[in-house]
């Protein structure tokens, strides 16, 4: 079976891991935990980044740290996977879908305008797929109206947008670290922000707003969450970081590979990379037309009885039941790439044979 997107684990993770479990810093307290947080946030480009049991968690208390909640509104993307428009929900506010971009499936930052209310406090720009959004458009709407911007960067780790890092141009951005991610913890996320109160705040809340006193007593002035990530985790993202311009350059030596092959085959529309932007490709996604001999579910079967698993588009978020009923714009693009969609194999330790034998069975066809 050639999967579709695994984790590469080459390079410290062993012993990284052995040193934690051999000094007994195995929980929040280990000093992996400080050293991923310092590393990443040299990496990304931002002040401060906090690190959370996963992405969600880092999503959620970007919402709170920015005093986001009951009566709120937030602009978010509807082809997504759900955790962010969840997030909103957590804290008390109201997602507002917006359409996405045919050529890059992205927010369509064209359309964000047309929805804000006096109600509107934040955009929510997901970066899924790789591919950047139109970030100065979203931040020129931002400062238009007094708006935040939460970037949910976790698929767009190591793209770049006119120079910087995802995450690290809104107000906060926010990563996962799960198995199939670009690096991964096994679990786990990141908060980044240029704000250091923004992220001060963040990391409090995280850590139970916990104050230790003279005499070693925890006292508490509010409300926090138990959402620390342990040194054990931290401790294989540092590994993880060290190699991550190695994954970047293997991912995109990839897709492009994979666009060099599928370029001529009809009914087959390859993923796009805008100017002035780096598309890291992290899932490489393609749109089967209507010109194509097969059905997108009508692939996704014959690959899979060759060994290869694929997967369709994240559905939309605005039909799923908790959300049927939520404001949103027109969503004709949304639907359509949806249906349409489908992302191939595209793990770091992916060969060009492997590539080679899923675009022989697409132009078999």
């Amino acid at each position: 079976m050639i999967p579709l997107c695994i984790p590469e684990i080459s390079g410290n993770e062993w012993k990284y891991v052995k040193e934690c479990l051999d000094t007994n810093w195995v929980s929040s307290a280990g000093s992996y935990v400080n050293k991923f947080e310092e590393d990443f946030a040299k990496y990304i480009g931002s002040k401060k980044a906090v690190v959370t049991m996963n992405g969600t968690a880092a999503l959620e208390l970007a919402l709170r740290v920015l005093g986001i909640g009951n009566g709120d509104e937030v602009i978010v993307s509807s082809m997504t996977f759900i955790s962010p428009v969840n997030t909103i929900r957590y804290v008390g506010a109201e997602p507002v879908f917006v359409d996405a971009c045919r050529d890059t499936y992205i927010m369509d930052a064209e359309k964000v305008e047309e929805l804000i209310t006096p109600r509107t406090k934040a955009i929510m720009p997901v970066h899924i797929y790789g591919h950047p959004v139109d970030m100065d458009k979203i931040m020129e709407i931002a400062s238009k109206y007094n708006l935040y911007v939460i970037e949910d960067a976790t698929e767009g780790l190591g793209s770049v947008y006119k120079g910087r890092e995802l995450g690290s141009i809104g107000d906060i951005g926010c990563f996962s670290f799960n198995g199939n991610k670009l690096i991964t913890t096994g679990a786990g996320g990141m908060l980044t922000t240029n704000n250091e109160m923004l992220g001060e705040k963040a990391k409090y809340l995280s850590t139970q707003t916990k104050k230790v006193l003279e005499n070693g007593a925890f006292y508490h002035e509010e409300i926090g969450y138990n959402y620390r990530m342990p040194n054990l985790l931290a401790a294989m993202g540092c590994a993880q970081l060290e190699n991550i311009e190695r994954y970047i350059e293997i991912k995109r030596k990839n897709a492009n590979l994979y666009n060099t092959l599928l370029s001529d085959v009809k009914g087959i529309t390859i993923p796009v990379e805008k100017d002035n932007v780096k598309n890291v490709y992290w899932l490489y996604s393609i749109l089967v037309e209507d010109e194509y001999p097969l059905s997108r579910d009508e692939l996704i079967y014959k690959l899979r009885e060759n060994g290869i698993e694929s997967r369709t588009f994240f559905m939309p978020v605005h039909k799923m039941p908790p959300y049927v009923g939520s404001r949103h714009g027109d969503m004709l693009i949304t639907n359509e790439i949806s249906e349409k969609g489908i992302n191939l194999p595209s793990s770091v330790g992916l060969t060009d044979n492997d590539i080679i034998k899923v675009i022989n069975i697409i132009k078999s066809i």
